[in-house]
């Protein structure tokens, strides 16, 4: 009865009650392990900063859960109680980004430290939009706060470099060592907050090969329309991620499950349903997967090039079909399915021209007869193509001969290339002279002036245009028409001109004599 008095009274005068604050769990250097030489310098240094004018500051998030399960991290977040403006004066060089959420880029020449301050859980202040994302949450508070707004419990753990401690909020570490993937509060309304969270439990869960929680899961399937109402560089960048993340092929095949796919990449299913183009894609993801275990890079150019290349090549052989040359139907078949993707996945300018440029690679790359050649070797982006038309000749889709070609080309001099090049131009030469030999295949006018010769009645020559025209297939009838002997010698014609002075010059002759 007095607590319901005092709690009346607390209300009335405008006081709030302190909520209760789970006592974090601290883990120790010798519980953890986690070697403070593995993490970046330039992290250190802005923790120290920070640390050193007063303010407390953590490295935060995937990196400490990266270091607990033995992988190497991507990147390092820190985190601090200090505000935008209180990190840009703690650290030399600084500059604050976001509009949703501000946040501080600390800059160690190419390497980028992202910063934030603490997030309050309370939602004044916080603006969400109709379907109930937040739009603007720049509200700060403490750290017990901070861990309550992060998204999985995986990822709320704070470490401290001074003392080397982990400190956990949400019994983390106990989910890392359960491999399980599980929500921070209600899953449905997280959903709802921000979306893409969606995606990254699946790459997430792909990329440690963790299973996600039950309640965590079980509302994705009835939510996945909310990443309608995600910008479209949001997704641009989370789509990045789930396909360099090492586990690409998982990531897919997780996304289709739970009918992901249609938000981030509309095409994927029109791809995969293309002839070879399941075949051709999950070989192209498999050696992106590959080349990222080795520790190199892949460009998002070439992998959207990739998996958007089977629906493009189709566009590409009905406009040559329809009588298109092949670079004008290769470039309006890429500008036809770039702009259809672009409508949900902001593709950004220059990933889009290099795109181009490598599937227009793939013609050029079958022209080796000319000095041309040469020219191919300083475009910027002949080794994506070449690699493109090398993961092509893997499947039987180019033959090897031409990928054999051009990794010689690339290893021998100046004056081998020339050489080269001048023995495939003698070769293509050969080959149209045999070509002329052979008879020219009859055209349907040709075969139906033959026929009409032989008809006997109007019903016949009746029949004879109704067959022709309507039923007639090309390649049967071959000997229906008498053609020209092959070597039979062309009359050459003279211009008149040269006749006419001829004749001239023989009378004047004539006349002097």
């Amino acid at each position: 009865m007095f607590k319901n008095i005092i709690d009346y009274t607390r209300n009335l005068w405008g006081f709030k009650k302190k909520p209760d604050i789970k006592k974090p769990r601290v883990i120790t250097r010798d519980e953890h392990g986690i070697d403070r030489r593995q993490v970046s310098r330039e992290a250190l240094r802005t923790c120290e900063n920070l640390q050193a004018a007063g303010f407390e500051a953590y490295v935060v998030g995937g990196a400490v859960r990266d270091l607990l399960l033995g992988v190497t991290p991507k990147d390092f977040d820190v985190v601090t109680n200090a505000t935008p403006e209180q990190i840009k004066r703690c650290q030399r060089r600084a500059i604050i980004i976001g509009r949703r959420f501000r946040l501080v880029h600390v800059m160690f020449g190419r390497e980028i430290i992202e910063c934030s301050t603490f997030r309050a859980l309370s939602h004044e202040g916080v603006q969400k939009d109709r379907a109930g994302r937040v739009v603007d949450d720049n509200v700060f508070g403490e750290m017990w706060e901070d861990a309550a707004r992060r998204d999985f419990t995986i990822n709320a753990l704070y470490y401290d470099p001074s003392t080397q401690e982990v400190i956990d909020y949400h019994n983390g570490m106990q989910d890392i060592e359960n491999r399980v993937v599980r929500m921070i509060g209600d899953p449905y309304d997280r959903y709802r907050e921000d979306p893409v969270r969606m995606l990254r439990a699946v790459r997430i869960a792909s990329k440690l090969h963790f299973d996600v929680d039950e309640a965590t899961l079980a509302p994705i399937a009835k939510q996945a329309h909310l990443l309608g109402n995600v910008p479209e560089a949001r997704l641009f960048d989370e789509a990045m991620k789930l396909l360099t993340c090492g586990e690409a092929c998982l990531c897919m095949e997780k996304l289709r499950q739970l009918h992901l796919d249609r938000n981030v990449l509309p095409l994927l299913d029109v791809a995969l349903k293309e002839p070879n183009g399941e075949k051709f894609l999950n070989h192209a993801m498999k050696r992106t997967d590959e080349r990222i275990g080795m520790g190199k890079k892949v460009s998002p150019s070439f992998l959207f090039a990739t998996l958007l290349w089977p629906l493009t090549h189709r566009q590409f052989e009905e406009r040559l079909a329809r009588g298109e040359g092949q670079m004008m139907a290769m470039i309006e078949a890429a500008r036809s399915v770039l702009k259809k993707q672009g409508e949900r996945l902001a593709i950004q300018n220059r990933y889009v021209e290099d795109i181009q440029t490598i599937w227009l690679l793939q013609l050029k790359l079958l022209r080796r007869s000319s000095k041309a050649a040469l020219g191919l070797l300083n475009i910027p982006k002949f080794r994506a193509g070449y690699d493109f038309m090398l993961l092509r000749s893997q499947l039987g889709f180019v033959d090897a001969e031409i990928v054999d070609w051009w990794t010689k080309f690339q290893e021998v001099g100046e004056e081998a290339r020339l050489e080269m090049i001048r023995l495939e131009a003698e070769k293509n030469q050969q080959a149209r002279k045999s070509r002329r030999g052979e008879p020219k295949k009859p055209s349907k006018a040709q075969i139906k002036k033959q026929l009409m010769k032989e008809a006997d009645s109007w019903q016949e020559v009746r029949d004879i245009e109704n067959f022709v025209d309507h039923e007639f297939d090309e390649d049967v009838p071959f000997a229906l028409i008498e053609t020209k002997p092959a070597d039979k010698p062309k009359r050459r014609r003279r211009s008149s001109w040269k006749g006419r002075r001829r004749v001239a010059r023989q009378a004047q002759e004539g006349s002097n004599q």
